[in-house]
């Protein structure tokens, strides 16, 4: 298998492991507006790489090519909805922000986790 393949497999399951992890740490340590920002904010931009990476492989997969520009106008309308829920979410006060940042920051957690992965794989590989 590729690497990029089995980082981008690797992304996509510890995303939901982490979201999971820190949604029941949050309920276990914090007031439920927390909890429900992690949850949320996980939901996002979990939701948000998914359709990001299936828009590139459909893009970029010949025979149905799709122009630069078909993708970039995916990517701003899907920008502009996570803004325009994370307004809703902050505004109406169903959220704690921070909470929300945490939740935001799952898909960071998880490529920052399949680098360092990687990483190993190719130091320990070369030490051999």
């Amino acid at each position: 298998m590729q690497i990029q393949q089995r980082i981008l497999q690797f992304v996509t399951r510890a995303n939901w492991v982490i979201l999971a992890g820190a949604t029941v740490v949050g309920i276990a340590v914090a007031p439920l507006d927390f909890a429900f920002g992690i949850l949320s904010g996980g939901l996002i931009v979990t939701v948000n790489f998914y359709l990001l990476a299936r828009t590139l492989q459909r893009a970029l997969t010949p025979p149905h090519l799709a122009s630069h520009n078909a993708v970039i106008a995916k990517y701003y309308l899907r920008f502009l909805a996570s803004a325009f829920v994370i307004f809703l979410l902050i505004a109406g006060g169903v959220v704690n922000p921070l909470g929300l940042v945490i939740g935001l920051s799952v898909v960071v957690v998880s490529i920052i986790l399949a680098t360092i992965r990687e990483v190993k794989k190719i130091i320990f590989k070369e030490a051999v």
